[in-house]
Formats: structure tokens, sequence, C-alpha cells
């Protein structure tokens, strides 16, 4: 029997690797990351225990790995979903599809991405593997197709903002409502409510048309207020302006 031929092998190890990363996404988001073991996920997976470790240093990088890989596939599946963006307002309807998918990962699997927020603050931070890879390259790509004249100090901060979005949708005893970050983000980048895949749990008018006592303006913030704090009237507002 003569041996298998290199890219033969190559293809094993890979689908080994998408099953233990596939395994580990759905078990955490079925129990939480410390329920979860080693052991759970490569009997999920099929695979021999020691595996893993020939794969991943631990379990806190194969977890980051597994949810980087998600949200590529996520991300990558919007944007190419039929029909494609085209024209003069493709790269804006591209960066919509983006956000909307990731906001739609934090409401679809709050115990998932809750875990995955909590795991990048600890000291290891960002893991540096080919899912996070791939990602970082699809956001970036998405940044420069909307009409970024600088993608590489662009895409940091578009991620940086869906980071926060994330958080903000998940914080435990004071989320806010994804609908109500989207319009922000949407807001900021100038993107039209219909682009994208709108979210159902509010209409356009809820986001779109703010309260006569808050400013226009104010959906310009990089962020929400923490706890929920009343918006600083108009002329608050521009003295703050004036003196930063």
């Amino acid at each position: 029997m003569s041996p298998r031929r290199a890219s033969v092998n190559e293809e094993l190890r890979r689908r080994s690797r998408e099953r233990l990363l596939q395994a580990t996404v759905d078990l955490v988001g079925e129990r939480g990351f410390e329920a979860t073991t080693l052991g759970d996920i490569a009997d999920r997976a099929g695979s021999a225990r020691g595996l893993i470790s020939y794969y991943f240093p631990g379990k806190r990088q194969l977890f980051q790995s597994a949810v980087h890989r998600l949200m590529h596939l996520t991300l990558d599946e919007a944007l190419e979903r039929s029909p494609q963006p085209q024209g003069p307002h493709a790269g804006r309807e591209s960066l919509a599809r983006a956000i909307d998918a990731i906001l739609g990962l934090a409401a679809d699997r709050p115990v998932l991405m809750r875990a995955h927020m909590a795991g990048i603050l600890q000291q290891e931070g960002f893991v540096q593997c080919p899912e996070q890879q791939r990602l970082a390259l699809l956001l970036r790509e998405t940044v420069k197709r909307y009409g970024s004249a600088d993608p590489d100090t662009d895409y940091p901060l578009l991620r940086a903002l869906l980071m926060g979005a994330v958080v903000a949708v998940l914080l435990p005893g004071a989320p806010m409502p994804a609908s109500r970050l989207r319009g922000e983000l949407f807001a900021r980048y100038g993107l039209e409510w219909h682009l994208g895949v709108p979210l159902a749990e509010t209409s356009p008018a809820a986001v779109r048309q703010p309260p006569a006592q808050q400013p226009p303006v104010s959906l310009r913030l990089p962020s929400p207020q923490p706890g929920g704090a009343q918006q600083h009237e108009p002329r608050e507002g521009a003295q703050a302006a004036r003196e930063a």
C-alpha cells in the first residue's frame, strides 16, 4: 500500500482541525466556557484528546480560534449573499452587512459571544491564529470597499466599534438594544437603515428619528454613555466641543 500524498494528509488535518473548532463553539454555546472541557470537545469532534494539544496550546486559544472562525464564516456568508452589492453604493451595502452580521451573532449566540469577549480581555488578548487573520482580512477588505483611503487605520477602528457594540448588547444587568447600537454605527458611517439586514425588533423610525430633546449629533458619539445616562442638551454639547 503506497503512502498517502502530502496533499491528502494536509486535507485530513484541516478537516480534523475544523471538527474541533466546530465542536468548541457548539459546546461552549450550550454549556458555557468553564463547563466545557477539552475532553468534551474531543468527544464531540470524534477526535483523540491529544490531537487538541497538537493544534492548540490550550483551551483558551482553541476557543478564540473557534469563535474567530465562526465570525469569519458568518461575515463571509453575509457579504456573499445574493444579490451581490453592485454599483456606486456597493461598499456601503457591504459595510452594513458586516455590522449586521456581527451584531446578529451577539443577539443569536449570547453565551458564546460573552465568553469570547471576556476571554479577549484576559492577559493573552487576541490569539494570532489563521482564523483571526482571515477575519481581519475580510473586515479590512470591507472597509476598503466602503471607500476608506487608509484601511490600515480605519479597520482597527471598525473592529473596536464592533467589539464595543457586542459588549454593550451582552452587558449583564444593563444591556443595550442591538437596534439602537445599529443606529449609532449606521449614523457614524452614513448608512441608510434599509441597507444590510435590518433588525426586526424595531422600526427604522424608532432609531433614525431621535426625540426632539436630543440633537441629531448625539447619534455620532463613539459609544453610549454607561448606565444609560441622559445625553447632554445641545448647548452643553457645543460648549464641550469648543473646550476640546
